[in-house]
């Protein structure tokens, strides 16, 4: 697309947000949507139902009581309130009626150690904090005591709310603003009058893999041309029913769990353990579902995991057969191939034999719109679901960049790439790889860093994604890895290290893997058991084993490991292949520090953690 064209598009698009924030974008889909269902979780269900739900009416209506409730605690129009809270009502709810009070709402990750939130309340200094339950009020601890400006703090779970002094329950602060609004009319408009398109609509601090986390600020113009630029791309034009899992801080979450629905009326399910995450698909059967790519992963290795335990042969060859018509249907609408009446028939006959059920069994039967980011989707996995005629359309971005700037979707795709530039967005390589990208969706900086800005953002408006990319002829970029995460040997060989970890997962009892080789002679890898499918492997190979730890000692899961190396090894070139490794007894997690809250590795923690790893594999 010529630059005219982009700017074009660009023209459109602010011309239908001109003048608008969140706040008009709500106003209108309450007009339009107001008695349809907005948000639903499971946290205090009235007996007899399975998910509490909210209308969009009562949406705005509590998220008014919740901003006069900020006021009345002394909330001013452009101050912060931190949120620290799973997937729930009362997080949309605070986030919203901050909003509203004209301040600026920011979540903050659940997993942030209490040094971390130490720094990021010093440096935001919220004027009101809100709080889930015990845990989250230990993490804010040494906060609650170091920063003045924090007036007041909301917990949100009775039991855990101390009381007194600065504490308020959820119900304390709803009522206080219905009573506030009752007595103070035009306060809420007037604040509302006071929001503007270059408003912060959040600050989002990065999970800060290296050093501290850097609060990325985004305004309303941002969000709303994110929002309806990605539902254009997506071909998202009605309301739909998603499910809300992954934290609040992270940037597509909130493009597709609050900013998005408010602006087109969906009805998103939140779940506050992601663990839950695949009982709730069978149960919600949203229409559009968004998967980080451990995601997809899972339903991968658990789906290949039931059909290498099913004893009938039969059934196995039907249910390939049935994957290898899927694929090939979802490969012929690719760009630039072409589909057949054969294909197409093939692929009918397969849906109606067994692929629908399998669909049905996952709880994606009513999927008309799946989606991938926060990294590279491994093709095998996409060539999976593209298996069960689901077309898993990878997008890329990033937080300064307010979510995705390339997408696939219904309009053009291309397994094994990120897509196109977003409407309006201008995305280009630099002569190093690097991904470049400038438009209406970059945050204005960092907040109260005028270095990091700099560096983020050129003097022609280019942000430097720190991205290693490539494009086509047909305008599609496919990301290579991190700039700062590329291997380069000590024989000059740069190597990508994702690619050699997505192939190595390949394998249903790896978990995670993570190629090491920076300034090295060669490549080592360390591997983690999936905790799910690992066990299960081992039953039906007899074994007795005690826990994971133990299960990795076992020299036939060893030999697995090691196939799978092997495996890997024959995709790949001489110096991009793992020399050695070593199995893991444990999981990571967020919890555990070797994975940020959106499961991506965090190198340097392996890199300290399993020094003592590192020195055997180079012994």
């Amino acid at each position: 697309m010529s630059s005219t064209d982009v700017l074009a598009e660009r023209a459109r698009l602010d011309e239908e947000i001109a003048g608008r924030t969140m706040i008009h974008a709500l106003a209108d889909t309450v007009a339009a949507y107001g008695d349809s269902p907005a948000y639903s979780d499971k946290h205090h269900v009235p007996e007899g139902e399975s998910w509490r739900t909210l209308t969009w009416a009562q949406t705005r209506e509590l998220a008014l009581d919740v901003a006069a409730g900020l006021v009345e605690l002394g909330v001013g129009v452009g101050d912060t309130v931190a949120i620290m809270a799973t997937n729930r009502n009362e997080h949309f709810l605070a986030d919203i009626g901050a909003v509203h009070a004209g301040a600026t709402p920011m979540s903050i990750y659940n997993t942030l150690s209490t040094e971390q939130v130490a720094y990021v309340a010093g440096h935001a200094e919220p004027a009101v904090v809100v709080v889930e339950n015990a845990d989250h009020l230990t993490r804010w601890g040494k906060a609650l005591d170091a920063t003045g400006s924090i007036r007041a703090v909301v917990v949100l779970d009775a039991d855990a709310n101390p009381g007194g002094g600065r504490f308020r329950s959820w119900d304390e602060l709803v009522a206080a603003g219905a009573a506030y609004r009752a007595a103070h009319g035009d306060e809420l408009a007037a604040r509302a009058a006071a929001v503007t398109p270059d408003s912060p609509a959040t600050i989002l601090y990065t999970s800060g893999t290296t050093g501290n986390p850097k609060g990325v600020v985004l305004t309303h113009r941002n969000v709303l041309f994110e929002a309806i630029g990605s539902q254009e791309a997506a071909g998202l034009v009605d309301p739909m029913t998603g499910i809300s899992y992954l934290p609040l801080a992270h940037i597509a979450e909130r493009i597709l769990g609050l900013y998005g629905p408010q602006i087109q009326g969906s009805h998103m399910h939140s779940i506050g353990d992601p663990s839950q995450l695949l009982a709730a698909l069978g149960e919600v059967h949203p229409t559009g579902f968004f998967g980080v790519p451990r995601v997809w992963e899972k339903i991968k290795t658990g789906l290949s995991a039931k059909l290498a335990a099913d004893p009938n042969p039969d059934n196995v060859t039907m249910v390939q057969n049935a994957m290898a018509a899927g694929l090939a249907w979802v490969e012929a609408q690719e760009v630039g191939r072409e589909m057949t009446p054969e294909i197409e028939a093939a692929y009918q006959a397969a849906e109606e034999q067994i692929l629908g059920l399998l669909k049905l069994l996952l709880g994606l039967d009513q999927v008309t719109w799946a989606g991938s980011a926060a990294a590279p989707m491994p093709l095998d996995v996409a060539k999976f679901m593209a298996g069960l005629g689901i077309k898993v359309f990878d997008v890329y971005g990033m937080t300064e960049t307010c979510g995705a700037i390339t997408a696939n979707g219904p309009g053009g795709f291309k397994l094994g790439t990120v897509g196109r530039a977003t409407p309006g967005m201008e995305v280009k390589l630099a002569e190093d790889g690097e991904v470049l990208v400038r438009g209406p969706v970059t945050t204005p900086g960092y907040h109260l860093q005028e270095d990091a800005t700099r560096a983020l953002i050129d003097e022609d408006g280019w942000v430097h994604t720190g991205d290693i990319g490539t494009l086509d002829e047909d305008g599609f970029f496919a990301i290579v890895d991190r700039k700062k995460e590329l291997i380069i040997t000590s024989q000059g060989k740069n190597i990508a290290p994702s690619n050699i970890e997505n192939l190595l997962k390949e394998s249903p009892i790896i978990g995670h893997a993570m190629a090491i080789g920076d300034g090295r002679p060669y490549v080592v890898a360390i591997l983690t058991l999936d905790g799910e499918i690992a066990p299960l492997v081992a039953e039906q190979l007899g074994l007795e084993f005690t826990d994971l730890a133990d299960l990795a000692q076992k020299p036939e899961i060893v030999a697995i490991a090691q196939a799978a190396v092997d495996a890997a090894n024959e995709r790949l070139s001489r110096p991009e292949q793992v020399k050695s490794f070593e199995l893991l007894g444990v999981e990571w997690t967020a919890e555990s520090e070797e994975l940020t809250p959106t499961l991506k590795l965090k190198r340097r923690v392996v890199n300290t953690k399993y020094s003592d790893v590192l020195d055997r594999l180079y012994g």
